[in-house]
């Protein structure tokens, strides 16, 4: 079953439910990907791996909203926020700890030779491609960071 037909499915369940915050959250990825499809050059439609970015980016735009508004003092908007991106996050693959990215990064660093901070960029590309979907940016950037410094 493909992310859209989930997301239906979610929706019709929500809705019997009367879950408000699923249902704004599932209206956003589906809008997401009816976006995503009607866009030049999207051609036949999305591949998997363009739905899960789509997803991913959804996440964290709840996560860092979330994030300023904490900042703000802002708790009763912050909350909901988060609650959405939980409910987003479900349609991700399943996420890696820590110590498995750790396993990555540092098998990555050991392949190309990397000795230092002047690698990280290529670090980075790999082992971004390689958990695309599995693992967030920040996580993979700091675990990158502390074995190359």
């Amino acid at each position: 079953m493909g992310l859209q037909q989930q997301v239906m499915e979610e929706m019709k369940a929500a809705m019997k439910s009367k879950d408000t915050v699923a249902l704004e959250s599932l209206r956003a990825i589906k809008s997401a990907l009816l976006l995503a499809q009607t866009e030049k050059g999207a051609g036949d439609g999305l591949s998997e791996a363009d739905e899960v970015k789509l997803v991913q980016k959804l996440v964290k735009q709840r996560r860092d909203s979330a994030a300023i508004f904490k900042e703000q003092g802002r708790e009763d908007l912050a909350a909901p926020e988060l609650a959405q991106a939980e409910v987003i996050a479900k349609f991700l693959p399943e996420q890696l700890t820590e110590e498995e990215i750790e396993k990555v990064v540092v098998q990555t660093i050991d392949d190309i030779g990397a000795s230092g901070m002047q690698d990280m960029g290529k670090v980075m590309g790999i082992v971004t491609k390689e958990l695309a979907g599995q693992a967030d940016g920040k996580t993979i950037s700091a675990i990158v960071r502390s074995k190359l410094a």
